[in-house]
């Protein structure tokens, strides 16, 4: 136990009222009553009320009774009580503490203490709930009785449910490719403002699909109570690409499908997977099985991988995940890997994901920090050196991943192992681990996944806190539809990585003389290799020829933005579907970047935007996930917003009154600068504001984008030297990117 286990049957209880369920995000108040147990609470005693770190409820405040989130607190005896909030005066995963301290008087047995959350007495709205579902959301108290600082945990504690809201946006989810005839699976759901599954209400829709689906209804039904619905055994007979819409009675389309490819032969086919995530035995939110149950039945993944932090995982808890990982396995319909996130400190080499090919293998944690039992201490592997020197010979495969702790892959890497970098999560965007590791001239993939604390694997929505970004998913082009096919995919890097949406992607690289396609990185050594004209993302080849043709073919979950065609740390061409003559009264303004590396990497950019000579028609935010952040049209002429970033970006689109008169005004703390209307064109006007990758772009669009479906041909010129690492990222005009993992030419 990580607190004093001294009798804690004597140290009071605590109950909250009202009891019952509550909607995720809503605003309530709630009055949390400690009555004091045998020892009372003596002069200078206390008592904390703890969150969990993944909890975005509102951040308690004393200071304003009117404003959101006011506490109020208040001892029946009269003793004199002093309140104080920080997000990390405990023991994680129960981070979040109200410190309420008996500065004047004490208390007996029986005495209380009143705990206001969201006291509306006053005026105050309330207490904005955490935005996500939890069965048994707690507010857990601890008592300091005897003034000593050592607090002990109450036997019971308090909790709430809190549960969906009403669906407000609809999902309609497709595999990205199939064969002509193979059968695959519509899905179906409604998810709350705040990105959770809803239940609610009874929804009819019409389907229709762009192409003939064979077994796809004309009309479906999702009643109350029911979260999804899954449509089985759906087959097209004719190759081409198919999208199905979801129309609600008064004829409105509520959701496009992402594309679904048919073609006749294939030998390899996209899973999708969150590859990252964790559940509240770490840190995150709901149980390890609620975990694999969301990421199969509520985000419609392929695949999946618990994460736990490993100075977290206890032997038991280790032996659990592994049950659970077998339990869920079914090749053919849902892949489950277990493993683990290595949690080394930053100066020892930072975060490293390990996912098994079976169970039953060692966790070879980073410490034992919060594990208490030692008897397996020896088996720790403190640095990232070390880990990688125990997993030698494991089937298994390692990533490097950047939340808390960022994966320093300078300082350690084994190409063996460490076959990808993440470039993506719910902590932001970090292409520059992928620099990182090309400048090295490592030979690594690309993934995205979550890291998700909220209990939402494949469909984790950053809700209200730290998480600057939506959770990453990524697609795995394997020979089959089990462990050993998917595993095969990441340890070829043949997959792609995406900031939450569903695209088909295929990259290819073709040779005019066929190039040495090697089985493994010939920096391991001796390699078989063999002829091949041709060659897809993750390949490793070597060619005497100074050029090649890269093909790029994607068909996109919304219109295409832009797509970068690079080598290595160079971009070669900035692609769009459209040129000057056809941009029109749409700007758009992205804020993007980070502040640093490391943990405090957030960037404000609250602001404000001003037309002179000019107006705003519409506007429309992108990556505004976080709806406790404005983002107002003020006036005709003003815009007013509350944002960050994580490394990821956000901004808006606004339609202009006049296509190219006036001026446009941004005032944020790091960017403050004017551009005439009519000098915002096709190429983005950059302003930069330090940190990596912080700045303001401001350019012009269409103003409406048909662009989904691209096909290109580049030939491109061929380094002598070192490796041609050729990949494309991509933006979606809806704020997604993504990215295919390099294809690695070399001479």
């Amino acid at each position: 136990m990580p607190h004093s286990t001294y009798l804690p049957e004597r140290m009071g209880t605590a109950r909250v009222e009202p009891q019952g369920e509550f909607i995720a995000g809503s605003f309530q108040e709630f009055t949390l009553t400690y009555t004091a147990g045998t020892f009372g609470i003596d002069d200078t005693g206390s008592i904390k009320v703890v969150h969990r770190f993944a909890s975005d409820m509102g951040r308690p405040q004393s200071d304003n009774p009117k404003a959101a989130n006011y506490v109020s607190v208040e001892a029946s005896n009269g003793a004199v009580l002093h309140a104080d909030y920080d997000m990390k005066s405990n023991i994680r995963p129960w981070d979040k503490t109200l410190y309420i301290k008996v500065v004047r008087g004490f208390l007996r047995e029986g005495d209380r203490i009143v705990v206001r959350f969201g006291d509306r007495r006053q005026g105050s709205p309330g207490m904005r709930l955490q935005t996500f579902c939890e069965d048994t959301f707690e507010f857990r108290v601890l008592v300091d009785a005897i003034a000593t600082y050592n607090y002990v945990e109450l036997p019971e504690q308090a909790t709430i449910r809190i549960v969906a809201g009403e669906p407000v946006l609809w999902k309609a989810i497709l595999p990205s490719l199939r064969r002509v005839g193979e059968p695959f699976r519509l899905c179906l759901k409604g998810e709350d403002a705040w990105g959770n599954p809803s239940d609610r209400g009874t929804h009819e829709f019409r389907l229709k699909a762009s192409s003939p689906v064979e077994g796809l209804p004309e009309r479906v039904s999702i009643p109350e109570g029911q979260f999804t619905l899954i449509l089985e055994d759906l087959r097209v007979a004719e190759p081409g690409d198919v999208i199905v819409n979801l129309i609600d009675s008064q004829g409105d389309v509520r959701a496009d499908s992402n594309p679904l490819r048919i073609v006749t032969e294939a030998a390899l086919l996209p899973y999708w997977g969150d590859l990252h995530g964790q559940s509240e035995e770490t840190i995150g939110t709901n149980s390890a099985r609620d975990f694999h149950l969301f990421a199969r039945d509520k985000a419609f993944l392929d695949a999946v991988s618990h994460q736990g932090n490993d100075f977290q995982i206890t032997t038991p808890f280790w032996a659990q995940l592994n049950e659970l990982t077998a339990e869920f396995d079914e090749p053919g319909r849902f892949v489950a890997f277990p493993g683990y996130e290595w949690s080394g400190n930053t100066g020892l080499g930072g975060d490293r994901n390990v996912l098994y090919l079976k169970e039953g293998r060692n966790i070879y944690r980073s410490s034992h920090a919060l594990v208490d039992d030692l008897s397996d201490v020896d088996s720790d592997a403190h640095t990232a050196a070390e880990l990688f020197e125990r997993l030698k010979g494991e089937e298994c495969v390692v990533f490097a991943h950047i939340g808390g702790r960022y994966a320093d892959i300078k300082m350690s890497h084994d190409i063996r192992l460490e076959r990808s970098v993440e470039v993506h999560s719910a902590w932001g965007t970090f292409e520059w681990l992928l620099h990182d590791a090309l400048e090295q001239g490592y030979r690594v993939g690309i993934v995205s996944n979550s890291d998700g604390h909220k209990g939402r694997p494949g469909a984790s929505h950053p809700g209200a806190t730290k998480f600057g970004a939506y959770g990453g998913l990524t697609c795995m082009l394997a020979p089959g539809f089990d462990r050993a096919g998917l595993l095969e995919s990441l340890h070829q890097r043949h997959h792609y990585g995406t900031t939450g949406c569903r695209m088909h992607l295929e990259v290819s690289a073709h040779f005019d003389n066929e190039a040495e396609l090697f089985d493994e990185d010939p920096n391991l050594g001796s390699s078989a290799s063999r002829a091949a004209p041709a060659a897809m993302m993750g390949d490793i080849l070597r060619s005497s020829e100074p050029s090649l043709d890269l093909r790029i073919d994607l068909h996109g979950s919304a219109p295409i933005e832009r797509i970068e065609i690079r080598n290595g740390l160079e971009t070669l061409e900035t692609y769009r579907p459209y040129d000057e003559a056809d941009l029109g009264r749409r700007i758009r303004v992205i804020w993007e970047g980070s502040e640093y590396r490391g943990r405090g990497r957030e960037t404000i950019w609250d602001g404000h935007a001003v037309l002179s000579g000019n107006s705003f028609d519409r506007i429309r935010p992108i990556n505004r996930y976080n709806l406790d952040r404005r983002f107002d049209q003020c006036a005709p002429d003003r815009i007013e917003w509350s944002a960050l970033t994580t490394g990821g970006f956000g901004g808006f689109d606004a339609w202009l009154g006049d296509a190219q008169g006036g001026t446009l005004k941004i005032d944020t703390a790091l960017v403050q600068t004017e551009i005439p209307i009519a000098e915002i064109g096709l190429e983005d006007r950059s302003f930069e504001a330090g940190g990596i990758g912080r700045r303001i772009r401001v350019f012009r669009l269409q103003d409406e984008n048909p662009h989904r479906k691209i096909t290109l041909r580049r030939r491109i010129d061929l380094r002598d030297k070192g490796d041609n690492a050729l990949y494309v990222a991509i933006t979606q005009e809806d704020g997604h990117l993504i990215w295919s993992s390099p294809i690695y030419v070399f001479q």
